[in-house]
């Protein structure tokens, strides 16, 4: 399947095999998987990021997939969801369906499957709703080029530096913690002690621009945020 730029997948599953399972498998057809393992977080990154698919477990610890469901609905949130769940009546797939899922697979589930049915939901996406362009004040990063700008001059950025900048500008103004970063920019799920975080945001700042207008900040306590201003929102 060829889309314009690796599409985005938040899972939300409480099962650490399953997405494990479903990042190694989704990544070799260019999706990129950003699992959580509970409700609450799952809600607050369905409602806070921008997502091209969500698959979701029913049964979730904290807040159950149905109800992630039921409020990123009212929040006018349509991003494609799949549910990915045990929960196999026909009532429970009704149900589902009802409160605005897209799709619904029972477990277990072949992945050749799952594979396909995600494709499809994502073909429903018109290609302009396909994001090829991030911009952020005066920083742009093309994801098909794979480079990144500011006023027009190209930064050169390595690898892992450039999946840093990309995840801060498709978050921007919204505070992302150490621990954020290191599980979905380094795949790193368990409490970690070094200090590649703080190593490539310095050297992602130095190559910004030190001395230009900050688009980076620290805030003491939580974590990073990416905007024009260094005040508090």
């Amino acid at each position: 399947m060829a889309l314009t730029a690796r599409a985005r997948l938040l899972l939300v599953e409480d099962d650490p095999a399953t997405a494990a399972y479903l990042r190694e498998g989704l990544a070799e057809h260019d999706i990129d998987v950003f699992a959580v393992a509970n409700g609450p977080d799952g809600l607050r990154r369905a409602l806070s990021e921008r997502w091209d698919i969500v698959i979701l477990d029913r049964m979730l610890p904290g807040l159950g997939g149905l109800e992630i469901l039921t409020q990123m609905r009212e929040r006018d949130i349509m991003t494609p969801v799949l549910f990915l769940t045990t929960m196999d009546g026909v009532s429970s797939r009704v149900r589902g369906l009802r409160h605005g899922a897209d799709d619904y697979m029972i477990k277990p589930f072949a992945l050749r499957e799952l594979v396909a049915r995600v494709q499809v939901l994502l073909r429903r996406f018109t290609p302009s709703q396909h994001v090829t362009m991030l911009c952020v004040a005066d920083v742009a990063l093309d994801l098909l080029s794979r480079e990144a700008t500011r006023r027009g001059e190209k930064i050169h950025l390595q690898p892992q530096e450039l999946k840093l900048l990309e995840y801060f500008m498709r978050n921007p103004g919204t505070i992302i913690s150490r621990r954020m970063l290191l599980k979905d920019v380094w795949d790193m799920d368990f409490p970690v002690r070094t200090n590649i975080v703080e190593t490539h945001l310095s050297r992602l700042r130095e190559k910004l621009g030190r001395h230009d207008r900050p688009l980076i900040h620290t805030i003491k306590g939580a974590g990073y945020v990416m905007r024009e201003s260094d005040l508090e929102p």
